[in-house]
């Protein structure tokens, strides 16, 4: 379409950043090379404001009420020809395509890149002993080359056009994932992190690309929308093929569940802390944690349709991940780790969102709204405090809350940012979060039966545990012991980052503070429609209580400075806090399957049959060779002496051997 001409720049611009600072980015000066490549990222930035704008307000709804979906381009990539089972033509195809959450997705990512963007030049920085800024890190080039490609890697799995062009992408971001965790390369911790995420997620990805299988054999369409004109002639093929789709969806969620780190897949998350803190901003806010939800969201009328009793269990698995994780972030000490937890909680939040829906009608589909919103909220905030983490890491030179305290007198923007931070994702008016955060209450309510009413306390459950440990963290951070004031001659003096990091972290304080004021649900919505969220004050009042007693509680425990109560539960319950500290030995149980199971019954045994057998067979068959080949050569000698003797030989030879058969 002509008002979308320009679409392909989103994509292209990135990419182009990419391969400039890749193959160039050691040649230019540092400080050029992080301008280019934010100054592109600013322009992508631009570009899907407008989109929006064009696509929300310009174009807006249709005669029927609907935002359209928009195919900006589209091209054929691969034909697999005509099936000779079935006799349909399937086609790979890649475009850019626009729809309510597409268009949504384009203006969270871009928004937190460009952020990370200009915080970087802060935080990828090296220090004196007195936090002055001396020059910029080695690499700095790379991973800005790194952070384009992992933009454009994401922003073309939300603008696929089909479920295997998803797939292309969602591939690729795995490997930008895989690049950025292990930025640095030198330390072990990253290497093992990098490689940790990279196998737990290639594992579950393979599990993504048998449902992409599965579905495309027997629907004969890669597209998510099967009521789509393009796919009027599969109608019978789709009925047909209904005993299948719970198979496929389940194994494409399986995907989604490794890159969202749904348990028992989520081992891989916080050891991603490994990267660089504005690294792990971008993805746990905005990026590689949300592919999952947004898969299901991209495939919910199909779920609906064909699977419902699978979308509950997609909920179930859900509510689980969120209850564990909180009770992991409860006892951590490194900070980072302790969001890290966090992130796979409220992702959780807006699986059970998704996992809820019944129909697609303003009720029965109120998840969907309430799951894509706390989305976009989510993003925003937890970028938030995952840079403020990054501020107070810079400045402190640890990941440890131990070395903290006190900050609020030192860094009083990080402190109030912070803050803002844990006010949203605890759900408490007006910031953000509490908008969100009570429509997925309200949506696990709607749920007729059991479990409808289990799911609503259990995420009430969670809400409060999400504000007692966000708080335990700003406490112990801003107002507990000061880890300098104890030795103030030998400590350096905490100081505020600079402007290039601050900077974005006010930005996203303010939308943390107004988003949830969004009337998202006349953009976003199951059946497309234009609806109000309203607040069930029952549910939200419900969620404010136990938000309030989880505060409450954390401010009697943590914010007195030297408080004994911490360390005096520590004692009392030392094996429950030892687990959860280990993360309740899932790590654990997971090397053991590996190593002991894995590697010890299987992959060793056949690498021994590979090694000796198969390599035996072939060394053997060369062996054999070589002997013949020696065995036979001095018959080859050229003395005409030699071919006679053997010639009135074999003469000889054939004849008694003719007589005696004769």
């Amino acid at each position: 379409m002509e008002q979308y001409s320009y679409a392909f720049l989103i994509l292209l611009l990135p990419f182009l950043s990419f391969l400039l600072l890749g193959l160039l980015g050691m040649k230019m000066p540092k400080k050029v090379a992080g301008l280019i490549g934010t100054a592109i990222i600013g322009t992508v930035f631009a570009l899907s404001l407008y989109t929006a704008y064009e696509y929300f307000f310009a174009v807006g709804r249709g005669a029927d009420g609907l935002y359209p979906t928009v195919t900006a381009f589209n091209f054929t990539w691969m034909d697999f020809g005509k099936s000779p089972l079935f006799g349909t033509h399937l086609l790979f195809n890649i475009g850019f395509r626009l729809t309510p959450i597409s268009v949504m997705m384009l203006i969270v990512i871009t928004t937190v890149s460009f952020m990370v963007h200009i915080y970087s030049f802060g935080y990828m920085a090296e220090r004196d002993e007195n936090y002055k800024a001396i020059g910029l890190e080695k690499g700095f080039q790379r991973f800005y080359a790194f952070l384009s490609l992992f933009t454009m890697s994401m922003l073309g799995l939300v603008v696929a056009t089909n479920i295997f062009q998803m797939y292309l992408f969602w591939e690729l971001v795995g490997v930008c994932s895989y690049l950025l965790i292990g930025f640095y390369y030198p330390k072990h911790a990253a290497v093992h992190a990098s490689k940790k995420a990279f196998i737990v997620t290639r594992f579950a990805d393979l599990f993504f690309l048998i449902g992409i299988l599965f579905f495309s054999f027997y629907v004969g369409t890669f597209n998510y929308d099967l009521t789509a004109p393009e796919n009027a002639g599969l109608s019978g093929r789709i009925a047909g093929a209904a005993w299948v789709m719970p198979l496929a969806l389940f194994l494409m969620f399986i995907g989604g569940a490794g890159k969202s780190a749904m348990f028992p897949l989520h081992i891989w998350l916080p050891d991603a802390m490994e990267g660089p803190t504005p690294v792990s901003a971008l993805i746990h806010a905005a990026t590689m944690v949300v592919a999952g939800v947004y898969q299901v969201a991209s495939l919910l009328p199909i779920w609906v349709e064909y699977a419902p009793v699978q979308l509950h269990w997609v909920a179930w698995i859900a509510a689980f991940t969120a209850f564990y994780a909180a009770a992991v972030a409860c006892c951590q000490r490194d900070i980072k780790r302790g969001l890290a937890f966090s992130t796979i909680s409220q992702i959780a939040y807006m699986l059970v969102a998704l996992g809820v829906c019944y129909g697609v009608d303003h009720e029965s589909g109120l998840g969907y709204t309430a799951g894509m919103f706390h989305l976009f909220t989510h993003a925003m905030f937890k970028a938030l405090l995952f840079l403020c983490s990054g501020a107070i890491i810079v400045i402190i030179g640890s990941n440890f809350k131990d070395y903290m305290g006190g900050l609020h007198k030192y860094m009083p923007i990080t402190n109030i940012c912070f803050l803002i931070g844990c006010l949203a994702i605890s759900g408490i008016p007006p910031f953000a979060g509490f908008f969100s955060k009570d429509a997925i209450i309200d949506a696990c309510a709607l749920l007729p039966g059991w479990q409808g009413q289990a799911l609503k306390w259990i995420m009430t459950v969670v809400a409060g545990m999400t504000a007692f440990y966000m708080f335990r963290l700003y406490y112990v951070i801003f107002w507990g012991q000061s880890y300098y004031e104890l030795d103030p001659e030998h400590r350096k003096k905490p100081a505020e980052v600079p402007f290039q990091m601050w900077g974005p972290l006010v930005f996203l304080a303010v939308i943390s503070c107004v988003a949830g004021l969004i009337p998202f649900g006349h953009f976003v919505s199951a059946n497309g429609q234009s609806f109000d969220l309203e607040i069930n004050w029952t549910i939200a009042g419900t969620s404010i209580v136990a938000a309030l007693i989880g505060i409450g509680l954390a401010t009697y425990m943590y914010m007195p400075k030297n408080n004994p109560l911490p360390k005096k539960l520590e004692r009392t319950f030392p094996r429950l806090h030892k687990a959860a500290l280990n993360r309740f030995y899932i790590d654990d149980a997971w090397q053991f399957f590996t190593h002991k199971i894995v590697f010890g019954c299987f992959s060793i045994p056949i690498a021994w049959f590979d090694r000796h057998v198969i390599d035996g067979m072939f060394n053997f068959a060369a062996w054999g060779t070589q002997e013949a080949g020696e065995t036979i050569r001095p018959w080859q000698s050229g003395d005409v002496r030699s071919y006679a003797t053997w010639f009135l030989a074999g003469t000889v030879g054939l004849t008694l051997v003719l007589l005696y058969l004769l």
